[in-house]
């Protein structure tokens, strides 16, 4: 695919992130960029559907992609936040099945893709590269895991606890106290990722705000990851 000098640095710069293809050398890096594309998107702009052809393997490059099942009653639940470098909606590339799930844009942001015959092509060239996809893979399957056992055991308090401690690790914004969620989450999204309504995650953030374990500001949230871990082992 033909491209700029500014877009083969940014998808060199995207592989770098993701740990797929961290590890393949910078010279076989800029080989393989020009495997890729970089696309842009509008905020709020639906990347795929769910049920559309599994074409494209993505990785997100700039700002934030949310990864959404719609449900049979009509809402829809945000399952994660995908950050720079992080892959989504890998297995169903790889088993040539339809999206499960639908991608937006969270802002203006951009995604790197390549066609699912030249990843597979790509995997044949780089056998380690199985090794890091069978490893993000799991770790995609125990977050899920993990997820599921909240949103059907715990109070709604603890999943609100559980989300904000999730999204704060991807965090670099942090001291010795707080861990900032470095982009804009409004109460509607973290009511959406929890499985509750926005009038009662208003309501619980107010509460975790006067207890001292979250700040916020204009959709800017400050997390008090030691208060929350202590919160969640009640």
């Amino acid at each position: 695919m033909k491209q700029s000098l500014l877009e083969q640095k940014e998808i060199v710069s995207t592989l770098k992130k993701s740990s797929i293809f961290s590890d393949i050398r910078n010279d076989e890096l800029l080989k393989i960029s020009a495997l890729f594309e970089l696309v842009h998107f509008k905020n709020g702009q639906y990347i795929f559907m769910e049920d559309d052809p599994s074409n494209w393997l993505y990785i997100v490059s700039r700002r934030r992609v949310k990864i959404i099942k719609h449900t049979l009653s009509g809402k829809d639940v945000i399952l994660e936040m995908k950050s720079p470098g992080e892959l989504f909606c890998c297995s169903a590339v790889l088993d040539n099945k339809p999206y499960p799930e639908s991608a937006q844009s969270k802002g203006a942001s951009s995604a790197i893709r390549i066609r699912r015959a030249d990843l597979l092509k790509l995997i044949d060239a780089y056998p380690f590269m199985k090794v890091g996809i069978v490893n993000y893979l799991n770790e995609k399957l125990t977050d899920a895991y993990d997820m599921l056992q909240s949103l059907s055991t715990e109070i709604v308090e603890k999943r609100i606890a559980t989300i904000l401690l999730k999204l704060s690790e991807k965090s670099s914004a942090r001291n010795s106290e707080y861990r900032q969620i470095d982009f804009p989450l409004t109460r509607r999204e973290i009511a959406d990722m929890v499985g509750t309504s926005t009038e009662t995650c208003i309501r619980i953030m107010s509460r975790l705000e006067k207890l001292g374990m979250v700040q916020s500001s204009r959709n800017r949230i400050l997390v008090k990851a030691g208060a929350l871990k202590a919160f969640l082992d009640q």
